[in-house]
C-alpha cells in the first residue's frame, strides 16, 4: 500500500484565509504515485460495466481520462458554465460564498449507461450532487462514484447524499 497523503502537498489559506487546499499535482508527477491511483480505481470499477467516465472540471478530467481508457468507456467532461460549445443540460448548486453552475453536453448520456463520476476532492458535497443531479435527470439509473480525497470532517446534506451511494475514496483528511 502507498501512502497517498505522502504525495498530496497541502496548502495553507488557499484559496482563501482559513482553507489547507490539497493539491494532487505533486501526487499526479510521481508516475508511481499516478499509476498506483490508476490501478486502485480500476480494480474497484472493472467489474461493473462502466459504459462512461464523468470527470468535473478540472482536476477530475486528469484521472477521468485514464480511467474512461482503462475501463473501455466513453469520457464525459463536465464543465463550468459556458465552456461547452453544444447544446447542455445544467444544474446550479450552492458554494458556501455563492452559486455556481455546472453543464454536461445533453448528447453525452443514455439511460441505460453506467457511469462513473470521478473528482479529485469530496468536500461539501455540492459539485458531485449537483452532476448526480444532471446525471438523473437523464433517467440513468446505474451511478459510481470516485474521489481520490475526503475531507470527512465537513458534513452538509449534499455531502449525505453522496456519502450514501458508498463513493470509493482513496484518502481520508
Amino acid at each position: 500500500m502507498m501512502d497517498l497523503k505522502s504525495k498530496i502537498r497541502e496548502i495553507p489559506d488557499f484559496p482563501t484565509k482559513g482553507i489547507s487546499f490539497k493539491d494532487i499535482t505533486t501526487l499526479l508527477k510521481e508516475k508511481d504515485a499516478f499509476r498506483f491511483v490508476i490501478n486502485k480505481i480500476i480494480s474497484e470499477f472493472k467489474e461493473k460495466n462502466i459504459s462512461k467516465v464523468l470527470g468535473i472540471e478540472s482536476r477530475g478530467f486528469i484521472m477521468g481520462g485514464a480511467l474512461a481508457h482503462q475501463l473501455n468507456a466513453g469520457f464525459v467532461p463536465v464543465r463550468k458554465k459556458g465552456k461547452l460549445p453544444a447544446e447542455k443540460i445544467s444544474e446550479t448548486y450552492q458554494l458556501e460564498y455563492g452559486m455556481d453552475t455546472i453543464e454536461m453536453h445533453k448528447d453525452a448520456l443514455k439511460e441505460d449507461d453506467v457511469v462513473l463520476i470521478h473528482d479529485d476532492l469530496l468536500a461539501t458535497g455540492g459539485t458531485a450532487n449537483a452532476v448526480y443531479n444532471m446525471v438523473k435527470r437523464v433517467g440513468v439509473k446505474n451511478v459510481y462514484f470516485s474521489f481520490i480525497c475526503d475531507l470527512e470532517f465537513i458534513q452538509t446534506p449534499q455531502k449525505k447524499v453522496i456519502q450514501n451511494l458508498n463513493p470509493h475514496i482513496l484518502v481520508k483528511y
